[in-house]
């Protein structure tokens, strides 16, 4: 996951936020770098809070756009048991 995928996640519009507090975001981009996201967001919960009222994610559909996609499975064929 990136920081990016995470903002949005938590409904937080990345550009924005890059944009009016760039020194903010860099920072909260290498702690995330280097933790597990839950920890990150244990760490940081009220200041997310905080951001998120600040720089809000308006469209649903960046929403969709930013999720991963699981690669598609191919489908195996059924075993059959050995005839000896």
């Amino acid at each position: 996951m990136t920081f990016k995928e995470y903002l949005i996640g938590k409904k937080i519009d990345p550009e924005k936020f890059s944009k009016k507090e760039p020194e903010r975001y860099q920072e909260f981009k290498g702690l995330f770098d280097q933790i597990h996201p839950d920890s990150f967001t244990q760490q940081k919960l009220f200041l997310i809070n905080q951001i998120r009222r600040q720089f809000k994610l308006e469209q649903s559909a960046q929403i969709e756009k930013a999720k991963p996609t699981k690669p598609a499975r191919p489908k195996m064929k059924p075993l059959k048991p050995k005839t000896t």
